[in-house]
């Protein structure tokens, strides 16, 4: 009789690590907090109420971002969006966007925190109005002043590595680089930064800022990003709720590449299937 192999065996070990890392594909881990998808989603821009929220139903995602700047709870408008909001019971990511200093930072996050009672923000910190560029100089320290006040800090940043260094140095248990400036949806236009930091940077990493098509997600899914988040893509597409969709499955199979491995390319051409000489017909 043929023994059982050892389940500890290098094949086996090798299968049960990739169904693993499978199963889990479609997780992600932020701050010790588990979420079902790797796909954020911004809530600004839409036709109208109704399209926001079958785009929401349509992605899944795992958190909205939402920000009091640029909301009033005292509009009529607005009550209807925190109402929607509400209904969802998608998590909400507050973000500071529309702040340049690092006052306003602090006043919007603390607001974000009461208004939406919880301890997660997006630090947005602008240095430039019109590339909408986050002041590199003072990112971190506003970074670090909301860590030290509890917050779950997710900053946009550029794709300068050592920028993101410095606010992983402080805290930061992941980081949001830009494919591109906010709304362009020109995708990634510098792939060497960006697949340096996911070298480099042992920390969950979300891609964050000018994506414009479902490929653009797919692409730096499959560089080994943890996640992406979108708002202007899917808000004025055409059909929201479809490109919702798409850039769910984009960002789905981006993932399942990285995971599978993908082939390493080759200079020269390789056939798909060997020729030993004699036809398959001829051998016996």
């Amino acid at each position: 009789m043929k023994p059982n192999p050892s389940p500890s065996t290098p094949t086996e070990a090798t299968h049960s690590a990739i169904n693993a890392a499978a199963s889990f594909s479609g997780g992600l881990e932020l701050y010790g907090e588990h979420f079902s998808s790797r796909l954020m989603l911004g809530t600004s821009r839409y036709p109208s109420p109704q399209v926001l929220e079958d785009a929401i139903i349509a992605s899944n995602p795992a958190m909205l971002t939402a920000s009091l700047r640029r909301q009033s709870v005292d509009v009529e408008g607005s009550k209807v969006f925190w109402n929607l909001l509400k209904k969802l019971k998608v998590p909400i990511l507050p973000n500071t966007a529309g702040c340049h200093r690092t006052e306003e930072v602090i006043t919007t996050a603390q607001m974000a925190r009461e208004v939406f009672e919880t301890d997660w923000i997006k630090l947005e910190l602008i240095g430039d109005d019109y590339t909408l560029q986050p002041d590199t100089l003072n990112l971190v320290q506003a970074a670090q002043k909301l860590i030290g006040m509890g917050f779950k800090v997710l900053p946009y940043t550029t794709d300068d590595l050592v920028l993101c260094q410095r606010l992983v140095d402080v805290g930061c248990k992941a980081v949001m680089p830009w494919a591109a400036p906010i709304g362009t949806g020109k995708g990634p236009i510098n792939p060497f930064a960006l697949k340096t930091l996911r070298e480099r940077l042992d920390v969950p990493m979300i891609v964050d800022a000018g994506l414009g098509l479902p490929s653009h997600a797919c692409s730096v899914m499959e560089w080994g990003f943890d996640g992406v988040l979108l708002n202007t893509a899917v808000a004025l597409a055409q059909d929201p709720v479809n490109m919702a969709k798409a850039f769910k499955g984009a960002v789905d199979s981006g993932r399942s590449a990285f995971l599978s491995g993908a082939m390493q390319p080759l200079d020269n051409a390789s056939p798909s299937t060997p020729v030993l000489g004699t036809p398959f017909w001829h051998q016996s």
